[in-house]
């Protein structure tokens, strides 16, 4: 059990205010609105420098609004209009916020969803969080093996591409070409099987058909609402491949919290019919993702970025040892 992380995923960011944008941005986003924005509260979780807010109109009404500049955030903004439309074609059963509308000015992209009055899970899991949760992707990832044309039309990546060009830093550990990492010694007796492995994940991660998985399923991408229904956030890497990746993704924190992740993996439905060696596969390509990224110098959107891909990191090393006898 490695316990919770050392930072809370409710307060990973650094963002703007509402009251540090642009009067002509306020005012722009009030006038879509149709009401005089009276409350706005910052979201500290998430690991980008964007403006993300929930915001209260004077009307009673409340909505989430990201926003980012167009001079030195052209990533997000070609990130939030993807969200938009990703989003505005998810299946009615997928438990997401839906976008209202967007707005785009020669400085900004805005993008305005249903808020969710609610927050992140908190860790270590609640048996009541984890259950809503789960059942939320497995109630998405059905809706998404056969999804709409208009989703299918957007040209979504493969994930068995996005493993192979992304996720694969074994190989180049074992080979010498990638030092490796802090919080890897462990794997240090193991690296030629673990590269063996990795290897083997682009061809798992290959399904027939349309089928789409999240791509990002992690802790902070889930808010629980008051009711205790679980939502899935943060679109942006729907991609084509087994729902079962996700899966293994959402349990690495669940392992850290000293659940029996691997009865939660083999009871979950996304788990029936899993190549023999999925859940290996998919831990081995997030920790040598996680530990190897986490090398990287801060950055000014979070400076726990790091920290998070650190602690992902040891916890998917941690329990693929321990599966495999590697401990």
């Amino acid at each position: 059990m490695l316990g919770p992380p050392p930072f809370a995923y409710h307060a990973t960011a650094v963002r703007p205010t509402w009251a540090s944008l642009a009067p002509d941005l306020r005012a722009a986003v009030a006038a879509r609105l149709g009401s005089p924005v009276v409350g706005a509260t910052t979201a500290g979780a998430g690991f980008t420098g964007g403006f993300a807010a929930v915001l209260e109109t004077a009307a009673g009404d409340k909505v989430f609004v990201k926003a980012a500049r167009a001079s030195d955030q052209r990533h997000l903004c070609d990130w939030y209009a993807h969200e938009a439309r990703v989003v505005a074609a998810l299946p009615s059963q997928v438990a997401a916020p839906r976008p209202r509308w967007t707005l785009a000015t020669p400085d900004w992209f805005v993008l305005c969803l249903d808020a969710v009055d609610g927050g992140p899970p908190a860790l270590p899991w609640s048996a009541a969080d984890l259950s809503a949760t789960l059942d939320a992707w497995a109630t998405a990832a059905d809706a998404l093996v056969s999804p709409p044309a208009a989703l299918v039309d957007l040209g979504l990546p493969a994930l068995s591409t996005m493993i192979r060009d992304d996720l694969s830093e074994w190989g180049g550990i074992a080979a010498g070409h990638t030092p490796l990492p802090p919080g890897a010694e462990p794997a240090r007796g193991h690296l030629a099987a673990l590269a063996a492995l990795e290897a083997t994940a682009p061809a798992l991660a290959t399904t027939p058909g349309t089928a789409l998985v999240h791509g990002d399923l992690r802790v902070d991408n889930v808010l629980i609402d008051t009711g205790g229904r679980a939502w899935l956030c943060d679109w942006n890497w729907l991609c084509h491949g087994p729902a079962w990746f996700d899966t293994a993704m959402l349990l690495i924190t669940a392992y850290a919290d000293g659940l029996d992740a691997d009865s939660l993996w083999a009871n979950h439905p996304t788990a029936a019919g899993a190549p023999g060696r999925a859940l290996d596969a998919a831990l081995t390509a997030m920790s040598g993702y996680f530990l190897t990224r986490a090398t990287a110098p801060p950055n000014d959107a979070s400076p726990l970025v790091r920290a998070h891909q650190r602690w992902h990191g040891d916890a998917a090393l941690s329990w693929l040892l321990t599966r495999n006898g590697w401990a």
